[in-house]
């Protein structure tokens, strides 16, 4: 098995990965706190910009991802996490690859969205050509089913990109090699994301409670938990 691919770990690696990126934060919990309130300013301004705003943040997101685990490098180095982290990822060879990433991505979720839109609007149509019962049955069929390819493709997708911007930033990866590894890497870990998973589930549910103050603590710890992750799966770069 090529490392590069990713190794396989053991089931309870899902998490430890948590708990490995919360001793993370511990090491600058008000840094991490202040990084993850400025990016979350940043992605709300570009959201407010038509279209635009949209396709920036998908090219801009994983240059300050690759900045932020440069940051959980230096972190685990011994060495100081600084605001300017978040904006790294500009300053690195790669950031051409982490631009290109974002496009690939960008390209992703439109696939994604595309049978989708297709599955509803037929529907749509069908339904309310049919205007009976049968009708309302298929436009609310139309929603599941596009609903569940949806998610199918989600979660594929999710797994091309989860490890590329680390892959990228850390061992220099081109972006469609840093896609196909992430992928593979969490192919080989479905159990240990599963735990992974449900694990970040029930935290979120809590981290929103608060008015979703818990997000100021539990958005570091996923960050960092992704760098943990990376690093078990690929080994360190």
């Amino acid at each position: 098995m090529s490392e590069a691919s990713g190794r396989s770990v053991e089931a309870g690696k899902g998490w430890t990965w948590i708990a490995d990126g919360f001793g993370l934060f511990k090491k600058a919990p008000g840094v991490w706190i202040a990084l993850v309130v400025l990016l979350f300013v940043i992605l709300f301004v570009l959201a407010w910009i038509p279209l635009l705003g949209m396709i920036a943040m998908f090219l801009l997101m994983p240059v300050f991802m690759g900045g932020l685990f440069l940051g959980c490098r230096k972190l685990q180095g011994g060495g100081e996490l600084e605001i300017g982290q978040l904006f790294e990822g500009f300053k690195v060879p790669q950031t051409s690859n982490l631009l290109v990433l974002g496009a690939l991505t960008l390209a992703g979720w439109v696939v994604v969205m595309v049978p989708v839109i297709v599955i509803v609007g037929a529907g749509a149509v069908f339904g309310t050509l049919r205007g009976d019962a049968a009708g309302a049955v298929a436009i609310g069929g139309s929603f599941l089913l596009a609903w569940l390819i949806a998610l199918a493709l989600s979660i594929l997708l999710y797994m091309a990109i989860w490890f590329a911007p680390a892959l990228i930033v850390l061992r220099g990866t081109a972006p469609v090699a840093a896609i196909k590894e992430s992928f593979q890497g969490c192919l080989r870990n479905v159990v240990p994301f599963l735990i992974y998973g449900i694990a970040l589930l029930v935290l979120g549910i809590v981290a929103t409670i608060p008015l979703g103050l818990g997000w100021l603590v539990l958005g570091p710890v996923t960050i960092a938990s992704v760098y943990v992750s990376y690093l078990d799966i690929y080994g360190p770069a």
